[in-house]
């Protein structure tokens, strides 16, 4: 009969870490002497980083003025516009079959204008944005408390055309 005996392996398991870690020293003294000439501080990096960053400032600068005027451009036409339905809804008279729709038209717009400008960082300071969006808060509120058909009271009717009139002169003006 034949005996079963297993044969277990004999030999050591090896490791994979070296029993001897090797040194390696570096001299850093000469490093220290060869490369301090090359080495910045702090205070140049800063300083060559502000300068770079003006002079890149100052390259950009025509395209950032280009795209600018077609902003500013865009801005005073369709601010133009809205003004326009502005004066021309807040004067209709009560009993014409178009107010309905004209305020209809006239929400649309200045919501598209509210919300295509409002985030825009270089109009928020201009008096003509500021006019018009509060003449577009005014109108825009009345509607929603007293409905399409509902007439201005004669005291709003005149501050929203003020400020409407205001805003036109700031914007051509420039401002």
């Amino acid at each position: 009969m034949a005996s079963l005996n297993l044969t277990t392996p004999t030999s050591k398991p090896t490791t994979l870490i070296p029993s001897k870690p090797h040194q390696v020293t570096i001299n850093a003294s000469l490093c220290f002497k060869n490369c301090s000439r090359s080495l910045l501080g702090r205070r140049e990096v800063a300083i060559s980083l502000a300068a770079s960053g003006l002079l890149l400032g100052c390259v950009s600068a025509p395209g950032r003025t280009f795209a600018a005027a077609e902003v500013d451009e865009e801005y005073v036409k369709e601010t133009a516009e809205v003004i326009n339905k502005v004066r021309s809804t807040v004067n209709m008279d009560r009993k014409d079959p178009n107010v309905a729709s004209a305020v209809a038209e006239l929400r649309e717009a200045s919501n598209i204008w509210v919300a295509k400008y409002r985030r825009e960082k270089s109009l928020l300071g201009r008096a003509s944005f500021r006019d018009m969006y509060s003449a577009i808060n005014a109108v825009s509120g009345h509607y929603i408390n007293f409905g399409p058909t509902a007439p201005i009271p004669a005291k709003r009717k005149a501050r929203i055309l003020e400020e409407v009139d205001t805003a036109e002169k700031a914007l051509l003006r420039g401002r």
